[in-house]
């Protein structure tokens, strides 16, 4: 299982999507989360949560848990730093439009990225990427 001593943090979609499939890390790592503060997701992510909705209902349960996390907006700060991680590593790396606004987010709050795609965010430097479970 999970530990619940993982520090408050940016919660990436992949272990969402685990949560909600039943993955009993997932759960526990996002139970945990939510007792210590609340969930935190970036905008990308809630958006990548709705992209992945399938029909209607999908998309209202998906919003009532969204009214349970804490959504970080883009801000122009995290626009910038984007813009300087995709210019740093999309050619080296890959580093994609998305998880480049994810990692800003982190990064501007001062907070750990919570990912199974450590391999996605894992040349960044100041970036502090945990996978909390297996």
């Amino acid at each position: 299982m999970a530990a619940a001593s993982h520090a408050p943090g940016l919660t990436d979609s992949d272990i969402l999507i685990d949560a909600e499939r039943g993955v009993a890390d997932a759960v526990a790592f996002t139970l945990a989360q939510q007792a210590l503060a609340a969930i935190q997701i970036s905008a990308v992510t809630a958006m990548e949560l709705v992209v992945g909705c399938r029909n209607r209902r999908e998309l209202l349960v998906l919003e009532n848990f969204l009214t349970l996390t804490t959504i970080h907006e883009i801000t122009p700060a995290v626009s910038r730093q984007a813009r300087v991680l995709v210019g740093t590593y999309f050619l080296s790396h890959g580093l994609m439009i998305a998880d480049s606004l994810i990692a800003a987010t982190a990064l501007s709050l001062g907070l750990p990225l919570y990912t199974k795609n450590v391999r996605h965010f894992q040349m960044i430097p100041s970036l502090v990427v945990i996978r909390p479970y297996n």
